[in-house]
């Protein structure tokens, strides 16, 4: 992804969530991805997704049955 597009998602992130340690980070070697982080922690994709003229992001995080207890 564009560093312009990262920095609006980075945005949209903190500001919907309130919380400012959230941070987009672009993914080494992909251009159609990028990831959100707590901290140094890793939460999930954020996969952009241009479909009919229509753009738009999909944000994807896997939940493990260990981290629910």
């Amino acid at each position: 992804m564009k560093p312009e597009e990262i920095r609006k998602l980075d945005a949209y992130f903190k500001r919907t969530f309130g919380n400012a340690a959230l941070e987009v980070k672009a993914r080494p070697r992909k251009d159609d991805s990028c990831e959100l982080y707590l901290g140094d922690e890793f939460l999930g994709i954020i996969f952009k997704d241009e479909e009919e003229g229509e753009l738009s992001y999909n944000f994807s995080m896997a939940i493990l049955d260990i981290d629910l207890d």
